[in-house]
């Protein structure tokens, strides 16, 4: 069973507030959700813009999972990989809304994926790397 890309997720969160679909119309990426005391006796502030990066880092993660165990067709994963990467990359490019650093690094998530679905699809099934 094919299943599209998680890092998709991100990308329809972002423009889901960017271009004000959800919420409050007032959202900002730098609205503090929580904030914590540190032993130093700084405050850690932690943002909307914080908790999406953390959420797509997550998604990174079980996506090289899941290329790692080449479950399904590659050539499909790597090319819907290819198409999200794609879709980040248009809209980086062309709408203002998303020229932010966040949705850049989101971006990168995609293209680390994308690379790291194409590396893993050259290999054989098995077929580990001897040291």
């Amino acid at each position: 069973m094919w299943i599209p890309p998680l890092l998709i997720l991100p990308f329809l969160i972002y423009n889901a507030v960017a271009f004000d679909l959800v919420g409050d119309k007032g959202l900002s990426w730098a609205q503090p959700v929580a904030s914590f005391n540190m032993p130093s006796g700084a405050v850690w502030t932690l943002s909307v813009a914080d908790l999406l990066v953390i959420f797509a880092l997550a998604l990174l993660l079980f996506e090289g999972l899941r290329a790692r165990r080449a479950i399904g067709n590659q050539f499909i994963a790597t090319t819907s990989a290819a198409v999200v990467f794609a879709l980040y990359l248009g809209e980086f490019m062309f709408f203002p809304a998303a020229s932010t650093s966040l949705f850049f690094t989101c971006m990168a998530m995609s293209f680390v994926d994308m690379v790291g679905r194409a590396v893993s699809s050259g290999r054989e099934p098995g077929m580990d790397a001897e040291y």
